[in-house]
């Protein structure tokens, strides 16, 4: 059970043991956010979460972030409306120095006024980055709009102008006001003993902080809507984004659990009413969804839809019909017995990370008023009837109070008068009532039970079937929950620019539809299952991953193996998901940074399949057909070509005999995989722009890179961790010393075939010259001069540190198996990757730069004004 107790000086701890890994989450909850800002402080409590990390009493710029990384940790921060978190995990067994880290920066901030300036300039750089996004946008549309007297109407991170007007002075006025002992919970989860964490807290949080609090400042109330908002604006979009949002209560009212539950009924997940109706059958949206936003004030109920600008009338009317419904008659029984479960079972996912369990504790206490809240939420969900989520939805869902806003593309021929006669319209008719084709719920229906995580990892079992497909299985029995992923050699690698995008288009539909499933059966069966079931394809390969609870087992696998071995891509979800899919490509440019990558690619490689793009272009993704997909199925999706892999709460021998019953034997139409011409590196310096009109320009400069199977790909990755994170020399010199961008970091990717080592940065496009300038510098010293033991020790235990931090969930580990065993690396990666990290030299590293970084060997990619 978890501990909760406070200190003398007022400070709440909450701390739960968690021994399934070797693994510690630490979370500082500051009970102050963007809300409790005076207009002339708009994103003071933002700039607070960057400059925490900046220096201390103690330790100097960069070095929190050089501390924690050189131990293997992570750390980070963010800001809400009520909260400001800071949080860190790293391995247990540097616990003590991690919780120390975390409570200098809360406690004992400098606030240098030189960083103070450098940090602002970043802050402003993180501003222009949201500019260019067009969700962010929108969504400050609707806030703008909901709430016209809260400060909810305000954006987090404040504007530039009110972020450029703070001074030192300001600055401390607020932390001295709001961060004390007494504002604050401490939320431990991990590998660690109640003993030693309440010695830690004391000695590093204990005593007098001296700063008294008194109260957060009272808020202005939002006063009740007195009628419909509607604000609708061209912009420089693609595709047009509509918000469609109703006021609802606070985070503690009694009403929260039913809005929840309506909100993933009406537009969460593959069976939810509006995903069905608007986006499955009639093909309106390219993207929809529902939320229940409940913070410590009155929130907003939001309906969201991205959509082709053609279909924004009968989008929004049909979305207006599904809302309409949901108030006037009952959902199914069986419908909310699915959503009930799905909710129980979040309860259960959050406890494979240490991380994820201190965010629930810190939310519940800092947030809810304590940790029983969580029980009395999940007691509330149970006992809901069908007529207690249509009230809500009668309740709060009123088309007369709703607030509707929408970016649309040029020359769009959609108004807010429209919009208002759409709404009036839906308002007046009665709601159609639709048949319930929802599939019987299985009868394993148990009160589920939330157990204390253990460690209870077996070895790894490995075997090869008669068809020649590889099986590896790993009991682990800390959570009622197994990860399963099927894998094949494939991918982009073996595309041509003929089909460019097959993969994709295969991935996104061969959950759509088998022989004996038809694609809502399929939804709703994972649904049921407490569950996710998806394609995935990459680079190098493409497969199927499922996650579930282990309860299921049986019939999960059953449903995961009938995807994986008898899709039919049929023509109606095939076309669907193509049409999707040309709207993902329609859209790309308002996603800058993933152009840049996509340029990257081609200009670094000429002839190599590498040199495409993963989502496809147009011309080539339009053609693609339902034998296309089938034929590729056949020929490069065999089980002969199988590499299955099952992690979890599972019996090796149950894993086996049904592999074997679905994936023993060959069916017999492969195809030799494609012959693929490698590149060498570029013969001279490559360079290409995109020219787009956005307030941020991305830059991606770099060399071709290492293979899977070389060894020396280790020391390219600590080559590239030396340069990138927080207490990288990238991040260092161009975001700390130079305020030149929010987002810069060095990274390397690995194929079967070369692979590439670059780094990524998002500047001003004033600064673009200078930020080439500094990423050469770094590449020209990381290669010419030797690497000093410290910074070399800092980034291989921070390698092996996020490692296994990224290793806790099931799903992260099958995923690892099957790939690397797909790529013929065995499990040599997977057991042994801490000591080939381990073993790498400053020699090596600096062997590995001079192979790499040949600048007349580079390309660069350039897209922005």
């Amino acid at each position: 059970m978890p501990l909760r107790y406070v200190l003398p000086n007022g400070l709440t701890v909450v701390f739960e043991e968690q021994h399934a890994a070797k693994v510690a989450a630490f979370q500082v909850w500051v009970n102050v956010g963007s809300a409790d800002e005076r207009p002339d402080q708009a994103g003071l409590a933002h700039l607070h979460e960057h400059m925490l990390f900046k220096g201390t009493t103690r330790r100097g710029p960069g070095e929190i972030a050089r501390d924690v990384e050189a131990h293997g940790g992570e750390i980070n921060a963010w800001t809400s409306f009520d909260q400001t978190v800071y949080h860190l995990v790293i391995a247990s067994q540097f616990g003590r120095m991690g919780l120390d880290i975390l409570g200098d920066a809360v406690r004992h901030s400098a606030f240098d006024p030189e960083e103070l300036a450098r940090e602002i300039e970043v802050v402003c750089e993180e501003i222009k980055r949201s500019q260019d996004t067009p969700p962010r946008r929108a969504s400050r549309d609707l806030f703008s709009n909901a709430f016209q007297v809260h400060p909810y109407r305000r954006p987090v991170i404040g504007t530039e102008e009110s972020v450029r007007s703070f001074t030192r002075e300001k600055v401390l006025e607020f932390y001295h006001r709001y961060y004390s002992a007494k504002n604050l919970v401490l939320s431990v989860v991990g590998d660690l003993r109640e003993a030693e964490v309440r010695q830690w807290v004391d000695e590093i949080f204990g005593g007098d902080w001296g700063r008294p609090f008194e109260k957060l400042a009272p808020r202005p109330a939002e006063p009740p809507a007195p009628g419909r908002r509607l604000m609708l604006r061209q912009d420089e979009v693609k595709e047009a984004y509509l918000l469609m949002g109703f006021g609802i209560p606070q985070a503690d009212h009694p009403d929260v659990p039913a809005l929840d539950v309506l909100a993933m009924l009406m537009g969460q997940g593959e069976t939810s009413r509006l995903t069905v109706e608007v986006k499955r059958k009639l093909n309106l949206v390219n993207d929809v969804h529902s939320s229940a936003y409940t913070p410590r004030d009155p929130g907003i109920f939001t309906v969201s839809l991205t959509l082709p600008p053609a279909n924004l009338a009968r989008a929004l009317e049909e979305a207006a019909r599904v809302v309409a419904e949901l108030r006037a008659r009952p959902v199914s029984a069986d419908e909310l017995a699915t959503v009930k479960a799905i909710v129980e079972a979040e309860g259960v996912y959050q406890r494979e990370t240490v991380q994820g369990m201190a965010r629930k504790m810190g939310y519940y206490q800092c947030a809810m008023g304590g940790l029983e809240a969580e029980e009395r939420y999940y007691e509330a969900v149970a006992r809901l009837t069908v007529e207690d989520v249509r009230e809500v939805a009668e309740r709060y869902l009123r088309f007369d109070r709703a607030v509707l806003t929408g970016l649309l593309p040029p020359g769009t021929a959609f108004d807010a008068n429209q919009a208002g006669e759409i709404l009036d319209a839906v308002a007046r008719e009665a709601p159609t009532l639709r048949p319930d084709r929802r599939v019987r719920r299985p009868e394993n229906n148990v009160p589920m039970r939330v157990v204390p995580s253990r460690s209870s990892t077996g070895e790894i079992i490995q075997e090869t079937l008669p068809s020649g497909a590889r099986v590896l299985v790993r009991e682990e029995h800390g959570v009622p929950l197994f990860a399963v992923r099927a894998a094949f050699a494939g991918g982009l690698r073996y595309e041509t620019p003929a089909n460019n995008g097959l993969t994709t288009l295969l991935s996104r539909s061969i959950t759509r539809g088998t022989r004996t499933r038809d694609a809502e059966e399929i939804s709703q069966l994972v649904d049921a299952y407490a569950g996710s079931l998806s394609g995935v394809g990459g680079r190098n390969s493409v497969g199927v991953r499922g996650e579930f609870l282990s309860r299921h087992f049986e019939s999960a696998f059953r449903l995961f193996a009938d995807c994986v071995r008898e899709p039919t891509f049929v023509e109606a979800e095939v076309a669907r998901e193509r049409r999707l899919l040309l709207q993902d490509i329609l859209t790309r440019e308002d996603k800058p940074s993933g152009l840049a990558f996509d340029l990257f690619g081609k200009t670094l490689y000429r002839s190599h399949p590498y040199r495409m793009p993963s989502l496809g272009e147009h011309g080539s993704v339009e053609v693609l057909g339902p034998e296309a997909l089938r034929e590729y199925h056949a020929a490069y999706m065999d089980p002969s070509q199988l590499t299955l892999s099952v992690v979890g709460d599972v019996k090796v021998e149950e894993v086996m005999a049904l592999a074997q019953e679905y994936f023993g034997q060959p069916l017999g139409r492969v195809k030799p995989a494609p012959v693929v011409t490698v590149d060498d590196r570029p013969e001279g310096p490559r360079q290409e722009k995109r020219v787009l009109a956005r307030a941020q320009a991305h830059l991606m400069y770099g060399f071709m890179g290492a293979r899977l199977s070389e060894p020396w790909r280790h020391a390219l990755e600590v080559l590239s961790t030396l340069l990138s994170g927080q207490g990288g020399r990238l991040f260092l010199e161009l975001r700390d010393k130079r305020s030149m961008a929010y987002s810069v970091s060095s990274f390397t990717l690995e194929g079967v075939d070369p692979g590439y080592f670059a780094a990524y940065i998002g500047t001003s496009p004033e600064k673009v010259d200078d930020a080439l300038a500094g990423i050469r510098t770094e590449f020209t010293r990381v290669r010419d001069e030797p690497v000093s033991e410290a910074e070399l020790a800092r980034a291989k235990q921070h390698l092996i540190g996020t490692n296994a931090i990224g290793l806790q969930r099931n799903s992260a580990r099958a995923a690892q198996l099957a790939l690397d065993t797909c790529y013929g690396l065995g499990l040599e990666n997977f057991l042994h990757y801490a000591e080939q990290i381990a073993a790498v030299k400053a020699e090596d590293v600096r062997e590995v730069a001079r192979r790499v970084i040949d600048f007349n060997h580079s390309a660069l990619a350039i897209v922005g004004p």
